[in-house]
């Protein structure tokens, strides 16, 4: 266990639960970080310092789903009124408007940008081809309960859905069917492609369950403490972290899933996690209406981790929405 004493970031500005978020890639301009909340109001921040950028304006309900494409040129959400949308992440202006007939709870890019994956409480995944915005989109149903995120896979030759009816199930996007169905004990919580898109992170239950994403054979899968709520791997797979119920940040080993740090830092139930593109940080949504930074290596020098003394961490995490000194 590490004796070092984390100080995470806390980025403030949201004022409902934070439910979801999702890192860019690295681009010329460094990464960036998109966040979903209850209050309506997605976020997007320098993803290595928290500092915020801009605030997507326009949904009319909570927004349950958020992501970026690796660029970081463009974002969509998904939200509880009945719509996703995508915008120009750089202008923050709307872009699309797709309806729905229910809440939308997630939404993912294709790895090139052009299409637009949705999972709704229909129990039901669209893409929606983004060059052809007025085409009707692909539709896959079969889950028999609420979708609770949905990713392509890394060739997007397939969609990879959680859902409510404790399944996972992948999908053939060029044939529209199913072709794999994953049982689990209890409802997934979360789910998450790796980096690399070899591997797939799945939480249920206290359960954090790795799978391969070629395959769909279960390569490990590890208890923990309390009911997990979310999870991610570290892009060079030798670590992941964890949280849940218990406000608890934990951070495991990949291979033996033995506890490497556990931090508390939330005041409610962690909602989601992210590893940054480059692993040096991580990123956390919670129940408490914040968003935390948190160093993968404790006491590295990085981001707004530069300080000498421990009140200007605190002075800088409690700054919002400002620019970190240069």
């Amino acid at each position: 266990m590490s004796s070092l004493k984390q100080t995470p970031l806390t980025c403030s500005g949201h004022t409902r639960p934070v439910v979801f978020l999702t890192y860019s890639d690295i681009t010329p301009f460094g990464y960036f970080l998109i966040s979903a909340c209850k209050d309506g109001k997605p976020m997007l921040r320098q993803g290595d310092t928290g500092d915020w950028i801009g605030t997507f304006e326009g949904h009319k309900g909570a927004v349950w789903g958020a992501t970026l494409t690796r660029d970081a040129k463009r974002a969509a959400t998904g939200a509880a009124d009945f719509t996703a949308k995508v915008w120009d992440a750089v202008s923050g202006e709307e872009v699309h408007t797709f309806q729905h007939k229910h809440i939308v709870k997630c939404v993912d890019f294709s790895r090139d940008g052009n299409n637009l994956l949705t999972g709704s409480q229909e129990k039901m995944l669209r893409i929606f081809d983004l060059e052809k915005p007025e085409a009707d989109p692909k539709c896959f149903t079969g889950h028999t309960a609420f979708i609770k995120n949905a990713v392509f896979s890394k060739d997007g030759k397939q969609i990879i859905s959680a859902a409510e009816d404790k399944t996972i199930r992948v999908w053939d996007v060029k044939s529209n069917s199913e072709v794999k169905k994953i049982e689990l004990e209890a409802p997934p919580t979360s789910l998450e492609l790796s980096h690399d898109g070899s591997v797939v992170t799945v939480t249920y239950g206290s359960t954090t369950s790795f799978w391969n994403a070629d395959t769909y054979e279960k390569l490990r899968e590890f208890q923990s403490p309390t009911q997990i709520n979310t999870a991610s791997l570290h892009p060079d797979k030798t670590i992941f972290i964890s949280g849940g119920e218990n406000f608890i940040m934990y951070k495991f080993d990949y291979e033996t899933g033995t506890e490497l740090e556990a931090f508390k830092g939330h005041f409610g139930p962690v909602h989601c996690v992210r590893f940054s593109p480059d692993g040096e940080v991580y990123a956390s949504g919670s129940e408490d209406g914040t968003l935390r930074l948190w160093q993968t290596t404790v006491g590295k020098t990085y981001g707004l981790w530069k300080c000498v003394q421990p009140d200007e961490i605190t002075q800088n995490s409690d700054s919002t929405p400002t620019k970190a000194e240069a």
